[in-house]
């Protein structure tokens, strides 16, 4: 989406509520960004009168809320905390107002009309997913698009480094998708990555991941060896999120080499065949 049809509102708090161990979802009212903003879009999130944060932060979509006539009227973001930031905005109570600004970012890819969607989600990266599974499921449409099933089924592959840190995975069963945990302690699902029991289960839908880059590479070789299709969200950081600063680029392959796209703006989603990774 073009940054400049984003919009920049002061949003009321309608909820800020705990998941998960250190993990939040704050809802925001903002119907005019609730009614445009589509899975793998984000926002840029800033806590109003302070200049410590100085600069917002992004965070993606988690999921619309429709109010009663089923029109959406506030978005909700789930965030870990682990900065100044997310640290300041857990203390956020009902009624307290923050600076959003979007929708931003291109979205998730039309996959067309498939069998089967495999997403895998490492840390806080199953956060712009419950949007996408409703959406590929034909529950919910967003932007303005009636719903409209796209996929007969979809797994979410989701690695945590311990069961109390697994968030929202009864709203992702209550949607639809089939969830496979793997915890690094053993304490959920399978011990190990999430990489791993992706291996062992899936290997022929196409794939969408978010979460740290050591996963993303993996699970973007293990598509190239199965030859289906990867597509890959980013977890940059970002600092204006509509492309001024150049501070969130990453390197993606051109005809004659590769050359810097941002993040915010070219992505946060790309085709995992055409990024540059490191140590590749």
């Amino acid at each position: 989406m073009n940054p400049c049809s984003a919009q920049h509102v002061t949003a009321d708090v309608l909820e800020n509520v705990p998941l998960a161990e250190r993990t939040f979802r704050v809802r925001l009212r903002c119907p005019d960004i609730a009614s445009r903003i589509r899975p793998g879009q984000f926002l840029m999130l800033r806590l109003p009168g302070r200049t410590d944060p100085l600069l917002a932060r992004p965070f993606a979509l988690y999921d619309t809320v429709l109010d009663d006539a089923g029109e959406p009227f506030a978005v909700d973001v789930v965030y870990l905390v682990v900065g100044k930031m997310t640290k300041l905005l857990a203390d956020v109570r009902e009624g307290d107002r923050l600076e959003i600004w979007g929708p931003l970012g291109n979205g998730f890819p039309e996959l067309g009309n498939v069998p089967h969607v495999a997403l895998v989600a490492g840390g806080i990266g199953q956060t712009p997913f419950l949007a996408y599974v409703r959406e590929l499921l034909g529950s919910r449409g967003y932007a303005g698009e009636p719903p409209r099933r796209r996929a007969d089924r979809v797994t979410l592959f989701y690695g945590v480094r311990s069961a109390n840190l697994a968030a929202g995975v009864d709203a992702f069963q209550e949607a639809g998708a089939t969830v496979h945990i793997a915890t690094e302690d053993g304490t959920a699902g399978e011990r190990g990555y999430v990489t791993r029991v992706l291996a062992d289960t899936c290997t022929d839908a196409p794939i969408v991941a978010c979460g740290p880059e050591p996963m993303l590479h993996a699970v973007a070789k293990l598509a190239a060896d199965w030859h289906v299709g990867c597509y890959v969200s980013l977890e940059t950081p970002m600092a204006c999120g509509v492309g001024i600063c150049f501070s969130c680029v990453t390197r993606v392959k051109q005809n004659d080499g590769w050359d810097y796209q941002r993040v915010c703006v070219d992505g946060p989603v790309f085709d995992a065949t055409k990024l540059v990774w490191e140590n590749d």
